[in-house]
């Protein structure tokens, strides 16, 4: 009997640790390979349980580590070309995630057909004070108010050039780097001068943000007079730069602007002096519709996902049709589904950037959204994305 007594604790601490090994290989592997019923069901509501920003350093550090490799494989349908690049799928992640360029291979190996990091600012600078991103779970929205948050050109760009010089030129991702300026600063223009100076070595292209809520007067930049000047300054400092590092330029505008707004501003862009290549369409909006049901609807800040998804996609058909279909947009704003990233393209998007179901859903949306508008594109006779970008436009102006 005292001999029983003694082993059979010892048989169920050992069945623990077989049980709990197994499932934390089990768990290990699901998150590598990115089983979607897993992330969905397991891992993001645990997720939700960390605040918020937390929860967002932890993801750039796991992207970083390389420990997200969904096995996907891009279909020739999904490859396109976009500023003279050739990407494997139009699906790319927004600037916000990766702000300071910490994780660009680890989210090349998620799937995303592009990368693009920042803002980055000159200068370090702290952003706002914390709280500043909130969680609209009913919604599946985030409220964000960082505020250009940034390590500065200077550490950002050593830990891009690293990166860079790790991989041959033909393996790598195309990466974007977008632009802001510091708080402070007496001289805003010249901000996005030096940016587009330091990074033409190392970014496929560059972003000149304008249109982020969360930093005093910056919107302002959009103002017609004013855009002409930064345009111009920014397009003079690509022009003195040696040819190889002459990188496309393109403008971020937020979903807020109004009518006479957007004309204005594709007229300032399709003047010669401020001719850039591309637009990114749109940015996060200070607009709070009706529907939203959670209780952090409230907090200041740009709101993503979801709630701004039809507003972004009636912006970009706009704006398509107001450039008559010649400058690329990339179109941004509440893509969760490979429909939603397909009526954006339909609208007048050549590519498109997930942020906000990135990080309700984790890794396995990228191939979820590929998959799903790879079968869409070939339902719909389309024979790649470039044929498909445009063709629907009228539906979806508001």
């Amino acid at each position: 009997m005292c001999a029983c007594r003694v082993r059979t604790p010892n048989k169920i601490g050992s069945l623990l640790k077989v049980t709990g090994l197994a499932a934390g290989v089990f768990s290990a592997y699901s998150v590598c390979r990115g089983d979607e019923k897993f992330y969905n069901n397991v891992f993001m509501p645990i997720v939700r349980l960390i605040p918020p920003e937390t929860a967002h350093d932890l993801a750039v550090l796991g992207v970083k580590w390389k420990l997200f490799r969904p096995p996907y494989q891009d279909t020739d349908r999904l490859r396109t070309r976009l500023l003279g690049m050739a990407f494997s799928n139009p699906i790319g992640i927004a600037a916000g995630f990766d702000k300071h360029g910490e994780a660009v291979q680890g989210l090349q190996l998620i799937g995303f057909g592009f990368v693009e990091i920042g803002s980055v600012t000159p200068e370090p600078q702290p952003g706002n004070a914390r709280p500043r991103i909130f969680r609209l779970n009913e919604d599946k929205a985030i409220v964000n108010r960082y505020g250009f948050n940034s390590e500065g050109h200077d550490v950002v760009y050593e830990r891009l050039r690293e990166c860079r010089e790790q991989q041959p030129p033909d393996q790598r991702v195309a990466l974007g780097i977008n632009l802001g300026k510091n708080k402070l600063s007496l001289d805003a223009i010249a901000d996005y001068v030096q940016g587009v100076k330091r990074f033409g070595t190392l970014a496929d292209y560059l972003v000149i943000n304008v249109s982020s809520p969360n930093t005093p007067g910056l919107r302002t930049m959009q103002s017609k007079s004013t855009l002409q000047t930064l345009l111009t300054e920014v397009l003079k400092a690509r022009a003195s730069l040696p040819a190889n590092e002459q990188r496309p330029i393109l403008l971020k505008l937020a979903p807020d602007l109004s009518e006479e707004d957007l004309r204005e501003i594709v007229d300032v862009v399709r003047a010669k002096a401020c001719a850039v290549d591309g637009l990114i369409v749109s940015n996060t909006t200070i607009d709070r519709p009706a529907t939203l049901r959670s209780v952090n609807a409230g907090q200041l800040g740009g709101l993503s996902g979801p709630p701004l998804k039809h507003r972004s996609t009636a912006m970009i058909a706009r704006v398509y049709k107001l450039t008559e279909g010649k400058i690329p947009i990339i179109g941004v704003g509440g893509i969760f589904t490979g429909e939603d990233a397909f009526e954006k393209i339909e609208a007048g998007a050549s590519a498109v950037q997930l942020y906000t179901s990135f990080i309700f859903h984790g890794p396995p949306v990228v191939s979820k959204i590929k998959r799903e508008l790879d079968r869409l594109l070939e339902a719909n006779g389309y024979a790649s994305v470039q044929d498909a970008v445009g063709k629907g436009v009228d539906k979806y102006l508001a």
